[in-house]
């Protein structure tokens, strides 16, 4: 029998499936993320620059680009309860801050490497980046000085803190999961969580779940208390490059080079929904308040002369008849 929650959210996207593209950057984008009152939406881009769009009933509006990076955009993140400021992580060896009241970049640390992930501590006071070299950087809001700097010797892809703080956890290339005290940086655990590279990792609002994904097409659904996988979704065949939590914690999307981001149940697995693509996928970010998935793909293989579609966000979940 399927769920209520199940019901319900099938009936919703039956009549809102619609998808919208809207122009934001001059080459591919390579994340999205919502502001947390999910008034704006900004994406980073190969193209060197973050964008920001205000949400306006069904359509984004483009508010601004923000300049300044000098190699490409890998990844953003906004600040956990400011709605006005977020990061960007470069290639330039730079992280920026940046405030969309002034449109300025209030900050530029030097780190030492080319930056390719970064997140921001549920706290606010602590950015975390890694970089290509496996070495991640804690980096104090305030003073915009490293306050810790930590080598791995094993690959190191996506990074976050878990809801309470208190612990940073890492998925690496050897499909493990790393957990380390937060702020002392002991290693605490490390889960051997996929046979091959481990690539992204998100936790839900509610802090009962995290979810890895990872090179062998598999999404893992972690308990944060016990450490224990309850359920595998196995819909995609290519890595997973990409995963979101919906603002309930009820569903889940994740995406890779298939045509279709999976957009899963939580507490069943069942499919919920697929939403058709013509290229890979490089992220996903839900709203954090409506059932509205924010997206952004591969150019197409570059069947355009002049890139128009490269540089498009995506947005599902609007009325079918708006």
């Amino acid at each position: 029998m399927a769920s209520k929650y199940y019901q319900e959210m099938q009936e919703s996207f039956r009549n809102n499936n619609k998808s919208r593209e809207f122009p934001a950057h001059s080459a591919k984008v390579h994340s999205v993320a919502w502001s947390c009152d999910g008034r704006r939406l900004a994406s980073g881009s190969f193209d060197k620059t973050a964008s920001v769009f205000v949400l306006e009933k069904d359509r984004l509006v483009k508010e601004n680009n923000y300049r300044g990076h000098g190699d490409s955009v890998d990844q953003l993140c906004w600040h956990p309860t400011n709605p006005d400021v977020f990061v960007t992580a470069s290639g330039d060896k730079t992280i920026r801050i940046w405030d969309v009241r002034t449109t300025k970049c209030t900050a530029t640390v030097n780190t030492k490497g080319e930056n390719i992930n970064i997140c921001w501590s549920p706290d606010g006071q602590t950015i975390a980046v890694g970089n290509k070299d496996d070495v991640v950087t804690f980096i104090d809001v305030k003073s915009h000085r490293s306050r810790a700097e930590e080598q791995f010797k094993f690959e190191v892809n996506e990074i976050s803190w878990i809801n309470d703080n208190n612990m940073f956890f890492l998925t690496n290339g050897n499909g493990c999961i790393n957990i380390l005290s937060y702020p002392e940086l002991k290693p605490i655990q490390s889960i051997n969580a996929h046979p091959s590279n481990c690539i992204c990792i998100k936790f839900d609002p509610t802090g009962k779940y995290f979810a890895t994904g990872s090179a062998d097409a598999l999404v893992s659904l972690w308990t944060v208390e016990e450490l224990v996988c309850v359920r595998c979704f196995s819909r995609l065949d290519w890595p997973v490059r990409t995963l979101s939590f919906s603002h309930d914690g009820k569903m889940l999307a994740s995406a890779s080079e298939d045509h279709f981001i999976d957009i899963a149940e939580v507490e069943t697995g069942e499919k919920l929904w697929e939403v058709q693509c013509e290229s890979p996928t490089f992220t996903v970010a839900w709203h954090p308040k409506r059932p509205l998935l924010a997206y952004a793909c591969d150019d197409k293989e570059g069947k355009y002369d002049n890139n128009r579609e490269s540089g498009t966000v995506k947005l599902f979940g609007l009325p079918n008849d708006s």
